[in-house]
């Protein structure tokens, strides 16, 4: 059984933060409609679904991904890189802990979870204007004893790692090589985003199946030429925060 754990939409929503975008007006109902459609869609893929509200006050709170990184073995807990996120560790937390042990990320260390992407025992660790050095050496020191290797990213032009790459298969990966080298996953196989979607290489992948966004028609063209079995989410209204289809939920096995 997979579990999902997501955040109901918070109303603040339009104070989110924002790095890489212009900031524009972002309708409450519709981005909390859209929302709905993937928590849908991720029930419709197997998932257990956890809703949490705990943190409904707090702009980006929706953005669950960025507060935790759920392996098998243990659960940690990230100090976001923006100061204003860091209250909502809380919640997820508790939200989490039922499912894994917990470890946490300490000052001066920052880390957001959308700069961590898991392919089996290699955490490929962006760092961003989000992740930071110390926070990356805090995380190596947790998880190598279960086995894994951490390999930081530079990334640049994009807010997270996972703007810039995303996992499409087990071997295959989503990339615009404009935002992160190409030669940091060698021998991994290399789909590139359409040069006129640059914000396309969000995708998430959920067992064997690819939830993606609806926005990026060209890039989901490409996507489907490989024969990936894709599943489209309108999120349009989340996109204007910053988010992304990886960012909602923190997807684990139970």
């Amino acid at each position: 059984m997979l579990v999902a754990i997501t955040h109901a939409v918070s109303p603040n929503l339009n104070q989110c933060e924002l790095s890489h975008i212009p900031r524009q007006e972002i309708s409450f109902e519709q981005a909390r409609a859209q929302h709905a459609q993937y928590e849908q869609v991720l029930a419709e893929l197997g998932c257990q679904v956890i809703r949490l509200t705990g943190a409904i006050d707090m702009p980006d709170s929706v953005f669950v991904e960025d507060i935790a990184v759920v392996l098998d073995e243990l659960a940690i807990i990230t100090r976001p890189g923006a100061e204003t996120r860091r209250a909502e560790t809380s919640v997820i937390a508790e939200g989490v802990s039922g499912f894994r042990d917990l470890s946490r990320i300490d000052s001066p260390g920052t880390i957001d979870g959308g700069d961590v992407l898991r392919i089996e025992k290699t955490l490929y660790v962006g760092n961003s204007e989000r992740t930071n050095e110390s926070g990356i050496f805090q995380l190596t020191g947790l998880v190598e004893p279960y086995g894994y290797e951490v390999v930081p990213v530079p990334v640049d032009g994009c807010l997270h790692l996972k703007s810039a790459v995303t996992q499409l298969g087990e071997n295959t990966l989503l990339i615009n090589q404009s935002w992160v080298e190409a030669s940091v996953f060698v021998g991994r196989h290399l789909i590139e985003v359409d040069p006129e979607e640059t914000h396309a290489a969000n995708a998430l992948l959920v067992g064997s199946e690819i939830i993606y966004p609806t926005s990026f028609p060209k890039t989901l063209a490409r996507i489907e030429e490989e024969g990936f079995s894709v599943h489209t989410v309108d999120m349009s209204e989340l996109q204007k925060a910053e988010g992304a289809v990886t960012c909602c939920s923190l997807i684990f096995r139970r």
